[in-house]
């Protein structure tokens, strides 16, 4: 599976983001009159460069699994074929900033038909025209804060960038090994006796199963803890940002000291989440104080009063239910900050005989629980709690609030945990 989406994003990954640039560009008049001319060539230009040298094929080579080959495999072209596109990228980013889309087959061509650190070179390159557009490309000037947006963001779209690239070019290679073990290995079941057909047979549907839900347990962690990292340390960078714009000098240099430690704090995160690793604040304390100074550091950067209780007796619990509640606390206190509109929140964290439950809850604006929940926020937090086998509740309503109720097994940390 890993391997065909690889496949399918080099090979259609180039006309898919200049078709999404293009449609959006005419639907939103981003370039018009004398400017759509160039605009269209250049578009032109790029569909027909990555058509000749990263679409058409050629025979495939020895070696290649039955893929055809395109020419910007050859090692002579395919560093030619990334810089054009780069310059092509970056003309059209600057015309109009949708073109950023680009950026996906960007990473992937970056990757795949550079070598050594250049890949990377490629990629940190597509990450500077990719957080380019994302600030608005040319149709915003280059002020001083935008240039501290563009360096930041740029430096966290290449981290992210180079791992899920990395990531994905390694998964598509234990992918293909593992596809040519399980063939072998059918090979050889095929040459037994047919009174082992039907165990082989449901040998091969067990790996099957397995290997799928381990893949899907991964996207789903991966999701979760990007979403709680890089999304929310994404959010807090622009709201400090925007509030430097209409700031005076003392409040403008504090706004970009907290964007500056909100950045370098999701980097850090980011990592620990790749690693599969606890948050880092849970690394060298307990859950209440983690919980407590994450709380106190969110209040003052929402600007948003918050009190924190903890009740009952405290004890070390397993690693993946104490991180369990603190992604939820967590994720809880963003959406107050995000959607809320509260001026005062609440968390209290219950240690029970049988069950530790963690309530959040605000005094905003409320919303209607049994509408269709559209946001991410809401199923990852279920999810993270059914995954301890755990209970997840959410009481409100228009104008009265906000209540978020998570319950998991109180099970102690192992001797040696804690």
């Amino acid at each position: 599976m890993g391997a065909r989406v690889e496949w399918a994003i080099g090979r259609y990954g180039p006309f898919a983001g200049l078709a999404i640039g293009s449609a959006i560009t005419a639907a939103t008049q981003t370039v018009s009159g004398p400017a759509a001319r160039p605009l269209a060539a250049l578009v032109a230009a790029a569909a027909v460069w990555a058509y000749v040298l990263a679409f058409r094929t050629s025979a495939p080579a020895a070696g290649d699994c039955g893929r055809p080959r395109v020419r910007a495999s050859d090692p002579r072209v395919g560093p030619v074929y990334v810089v054009v596109l780069l310059l092509l990228t970056a003309a059209l980013v600057h015309l109009s900033p949708w073109f950023a889309f680009l950026a996906l087959a960007g990473y992937a061509h970056s990757y795949e038909y550079l070598r050594g650190r250049w890949r990377y070179v490629g990629i940190a390159a597509m990450a500077v025209l990719h957080a380019y557009g994302t600030i608005g490309g040319g149709l915003n000037e280059l002020g001083p804060l935008l240039v501290v947006a563009w360096a930041v963001i740029t430096v966290l779209i290449a981290t992210v960038a180079t791992t899920f690239t990395v990531m994905g070019a390694r998964t598509a290679e234990l992918s293909q090994r593992r596809a040519r073990t399980i063939a072998d290995l059918n090979e050889t079941n095929r040459r037994l006796a047919e009174s082992l057909d039907e165990n082989a047979e449901l040998h091969t549907r067990l790996l099957a199963q397995a290997r799928e839900a381990g893949v899907s347990d991964e996207r789903a962690r991966m999701a979760r803890e990007i979403h709680d990292t890089l999304a929310q340390g994404l959010t807090g960078i622009v709201t400090q940002l925007e509030a430097a714009d209409s700031a005076d000098e003392a409040a403008r240099r504090r706004h970009v000291d907290t964007a500056r430690a909100l950045a370098r704090e999701s980097l850090t995160e980011a990592r620990r989440s790749v690693d599969a690793l606890a948050p880092g604040r849970l690394a060298g304390a307990r859950l209440p104080d983690a919980i407590t100074d994450m709380a106190k550091e969110w209040a003052e950067t929402a600007e948003v009063g918050v009190h924190v209780e903890v009740t009952g007796d405290p004890v070390p619990l397993l690693p993946d239910i104490e991180v369990t509640l603190y992604r939820v606390a967590q994720e809880s206190l963003a959406n107050v900050g995000r959607h809320a509109g509260a001026t005062r929140a609440g968390l209290t964290l219950s240690y029970m005989d049988d069950v530790v439950v963690l309530d959040v809850r605000d005094d905003g604006t409320g919303f209607d629980p049994t509408a269709a929940r559209t946001g991410f926020g809401l199923t990852a937090m279920e999810q993270r709690v059914r995954r301890v086998s755990g209970t997840f509740t959410v009481e409100s309503a228009p104008g009265d609030g906000t209540a978020i109720s998570a319950s998991v097994p109180a099970i102690p940390a192992e001797r040696g945990e804690a």
